[in-house]
């Protein structure tokens, strides 16, 4: 079942670059951040993404320039803030749209 967040839940998206020998603590740590939803290892140029939540603008601050990009081993974080957000049954709706079974 999709997840609703409130309209004045700000999210955003965060990619993490941090030490190879450090990547399963980081993941840890930042997913014990108040404000993270949730922390995912991945393929590519990051090592992480972290989901991050928050009422207010000033949370982020909080959240990311304050302690998450404080842990040890980050060596660095790009920030990604979401406009919209699109139901799962939408996004599943327009990947299929035109195929037929």
């Amino acid at each position: 079942m999709p997840r609703y967040y409130p309209e004045q839940v700000i999210t955003a998206f965060v990619m993490l670059q941090a030490r190879p020998d450090r990547i399963p603590e980081v993941a840890t740590e930042v997913a014990g951040i108040e404000g993270v939803r949730e922390v995912y290892s991945v393929t590519g140029d990051v090592d992480l993404v972290a989901v991050v939540r928050v009422e207010k603008q000033d949370d982020l601050a909080d959240v990311i320039a304050d302690q998450l990009g404080k842990v040890e081993g980050v060596m660095s974080t790009r920030t990604y803030l979401a406009f919209r957000t699109y139901s799962p049954d939408a996004v599943d709706d327009a990947l299929t749209s035109g195929f037929d079974d």
